[in-house]
C-alpha cells in the first residue's frame, strides 16, 4: 500500500549525515503551513497581477500586503541549513515591510503604483520584500530543481531592476510579474506532491550546526 503523506503523524527513523533521526508531527505541521503560505503567496500575486490589468491599479496595496503576510510566515516555518541565510532572508522581509508602508504612506494606498510609475527609483524601498521572496525561489531550486523555482529566482530581480534601471519599459515589466506570479502559484500547487519529509531536510545535520553554533558561543 503507498504511503499516505500525512502531515499529523511522525516518520519512522531517517538514516542522515550526523546520524539517524525522526520527522515529528510537529515538524511536519510546520512544512504544511510553510507550503500553505506559498500557495497563498503565489495565489494573491497572480490575483493582483490580474486585477491590476483587468480593473486598474487602485487596490494593489491589498494584495501586496497579503503577500508580504505570506512571505514573513514562509520565512517563519522555512527550514534552511544556514542560519545566517535564513536571518538574511528576515532582514530583507522586515526592511521590505517598512519600506512599502513608506510607500503607502507617502503616496497613498490607491496611488501606490502610479506613485511607482513616476519615481521608479521608489521600488528600492519595496525591493528587499522581492529579494526575500526569491531567496525563497532560490532554496525551492537549489533543494528540489523545480523550473518554476528558478523561474520566481530570475524573472522578480530582472522585472524590478530592469524597471529600477529604466532598461525595460512598463509592458515588459507588468509581463515579467505576470510570469512570476503564475510560477509561483505552480510551485505552490506543486508542493503538495512531495512528501513532507523533502522539506524539512536531514534534521540531523541542523542539530549539528546547532551544536556547532553552540560551542562557538560557548567558547566565546
Amino acid at each position: 500500500m503507498k504511503e499516505e503523506n500525512s502531515y499529523f503523524t511522525s516518520s519512522n527513523p531517517i538514516k542522515g549525515v550526523y546520524g539517524d533521526f525522526i520527522v515529528t508531527s510537529n515538524d511536519k505541521k510546520e512544512v504544511l503551513f510553510y507550503r500553505l503560505s506559498i500557495l497563498f503567496c503565489g495565489l494573491f500575486f497572480s490575483i493582483g497581477i490580474a486585477q491590476w490589468f483587468f480593473n486598474g491599479s487602485n487596490q494593489i496595496w491589498i494584495w501586496l500586503l497579503c503577500m508580504a503576510i505570506s512571505i514573513g510566515l514562509s520565512l517563519k516555518w522555512i527550514h534552511i541549513y544556514l542560519r545566517p541565510l535564513h536571518q538574511t532572508l528576515t532582514i530583507f522581509w522586515v526592511l521590505g515591510c517598512i519600506g512599502l508602508l513608506i510607500l503607502l504612506y507617502h503616496f497613498g494606498v490607491t496611488n501606490l503604483i502610479y506613485g511607482l510609475r513616476e519615481n521608479p527609483k521608489s521600488i528600492l524601498l519595496v525591493g528587499p520584500l522581492f529579494a526575500s521572496l526569491t531567496g525563497i525561489g532560490f532554496k525551492e531550486f537549489f533543494c528540489f530543481r523545480r523550473i518554476e523555482a528558478i523561474g520566481i529566482t530570475i524573472f522578480i530581480p530582472i522585472a524590478l531592476i530592469g524597471y529600477l534601471t529604466e532598461l525595460a519599459n512598463e509592458s515588459f515589466t507588468f509581463a515579467t510579474l505576470v510570469v512570476s506570479s503564475l510560477l509561483l502559484l505552480s510551485m505552490g500547487i506543486r508542493k503538495f506532491n512531495l512528501p513532507a519529509e523533502a522539506d524539512i531536510g536531514d534534521k540531523s545535520v541542523f542539530d549539528y550546526l546547532e551544536s556547532q553554533r553552540k560551542l562557538k558561543v560557548s567558547d566565546i
